[in-house]
């Protein structure tokens, strides 16, 4: 045994500190080879193959075009006021196209007929350089170097260099096609000044909008993304439960709407999806009710529409339960109601239907469901009857769900729903206090209930099966208390 290594100190090798958690420096977020939890720079290389086969596949008939390049712009950070930021929060399709989490970069991906079918493209990403004075007082950066060897992209460039790259392409290329998300740009600055003119160009043959290929990509969830899934679905349900036992007469809404944000934290979401829906009482019949600044009275329901984020991916959820731990008759009978109806909608949520076949059976169905309460009258014509339907449920039945909580709405809601898909079913039905068409002991209650479907080849899973919806699961919750 040679001792002299034992005397000798144990030298670490460097760490580079890089802009975002990576594999180097998270090891309990990431593994090897991931850009972002549960994502590998295979999969972002792979995703960014698609996006390409898909723009070229749409002119593949267009023999001037010779090219495309597709840019891609960061989100921005934002100001509340003077130096104090809002809460930074990545661009979808940046994100989704190769994991970088650092605000005021790009994304520029070319590819030329000249490149392999396998190889179809080259992405290079713009970058805030490595500056130690700003990294004192806002946090590391990844600068071009630590970008390229985060990410896998096939270059990476400080963000000064990008303007004259640009110029380049354009004086080098004619017949390209120009992909660029025109009508919603995360950067205004970059928008008006170096994209105004690249738009203003003469050698492109065209300016294309690169929303609709980017949601036709993200509506279908791979294997990695529906973990993802599953798992901020799975945080939302189980904080649900703990928002429910700490429910009780005189609650303030806004402590509601604490209590599932800190859930949600201490399971490892970053944040809440959204601003939360915490309604007391007749405040849940309005649909947007965000203000949670009320206290909830004994004998009242609660409605919460809240959901979190885990690392880029939502969860959407809304359940309704008696802040005291008991339904009253009329609470149960709509509830009961709503919950029939949505089992239904449920059960549908498969290869044969859309979401708006889905909406429609809700509408059918909840209009029967009401006339059996006597809300809606038993002698109304079939087209009354939807259109009560529609008055008391003004909102459709669910919509896609992903990195966004409205996530791929240039997808069309007509379209049959595939496997690898995520969506809503949320039902709700909602009584004006003031609505003298209906039986006192109704007005003024508002329900939702909202689950989290993963549709497959076979029947639909529902991520948010754990959290508890029925009227002998809530009132057993509520009493644990």
């Amino acid at each position: 045994m040679d001792r002299s290594r034992l005397l000798s100190p144990v030298v670490s090798p460097p760490v580079r500190w890089f802009g975002q958690p990576a594999a180097q420096t998270h090891p309990h977020l990431l593994n090897t080879g991931e850009v972002t939890p549960n994502i590998t720079k295979e999969e972002y290389r792979r995703r960014r193959c698609m996006l390409v086969k898909d723009a070229r596949n749409m002119f593949a008939g267009f023999r001037e075009v010779e090219d495309h390049i597709l840019i891609f712009p960061s989100a921005r950070r934002v100001f509340m006021t003077n130096d104090i930021p809002y809460p930074f929060r990545q661009n979808s399709d940046f994100l989704y196209l190769c994991g970088f989490q650092e605000a005021d970069s790009v994304l520029v991906i070319h590819s030329s007929k000249s490149f392999s079918s396998s190889h179809n493209h080259r992405a290079a990403l713009f970058v805030p350089k490595k500056d130690p004075y700003k990294e004192l007082w806002e946090g590391s950066r990844s600068g071009a170097e630590g970008a390229l060897e985060l990410t896998g992209v096939d270059s990476a460039h400080n963000y000064n260099e990008l303007e004259q790259f640009l110029s380049g392409f354009c004086k080098d290329h004619s017949k390209f096609m120009l992909w660029y998300d025109f009508v919603n740009p995360p950067q205004d600055g970059f928008h008006t000044g170096v994209m105004s003119q690249m738009i203003g160009e003469e050698r492109h043959k065209a300016v294309e909008n690169t929303q609709k290929l980017m949601h036709g990509l993200r509506v279908k969830k791979s294997p990695a993304e529906v973990e993802l899934m599953t798992q901020t679905v799975q945080i939302a349900s189980e904080a649900f439960v703990e928002v429910m036992k700490f429910s009780r007469p005189g609650v303030h809404e806004s402590h509601l709407w604490a209590k599932m944000d800190f859930e949600c934290r201490v399971r490892g979401a970053q944040y809440l999806a959204y601003p939360p829906v915490v309604a007391g009482g007749p405040r849940a019949n309005t649909i947007h009710y965000t203000a949670n600044n009320q206290v909830v009275a004994d004998g009242d329901l609660v409605l919460m529409d809240a959901g979190c984020e885990l690392h880029g991916y939502t969860s959407d959820l809304t359940r309704t339960w008696p802040v005291n731990g008991k339904f009253s008759p009329a609470q149960r009978e709509l509830y009961q109601a709503t919950l029939a109806v949505q089992k239904v909608c449920v059960s549908m949520c498969t290869t044969q239907h859309s979401l708006d076949d889905v909406y429609r059976q809700m509408l059918a169905l909840l209009g029967m469901q009401l006339q059996e309460l006597g809300i809606i009258p038993r002698d109304a014509s079939a087209s009354e009857v939807i259109k009560k339907a529609r008055q008391l449920c003004p909102h459709h039945v669910g919509h896609y769900l992903g990195m966004d909580v409205h996530d791929s709405s240039e997808v069309s809601r007509n379209v049959k729903l595939e496997p690898g898909m995520v969506i809503t079913v949320e039902p709700g039905v909602y009584v004006q206090s003031d609505d003298t068409t209906v039986a006192e002991k109704y007005r003024g209650i508002g329900i939702r209930i909202e689950d989290n479907i993963l549709i497959t080849k076979a029947t639909p899973i529902n991520l948010s099966q754990n959290c508890p919806k029925t009227v002998e699961d809530i009132e057993r919750i509520m009493s644990e208390r």
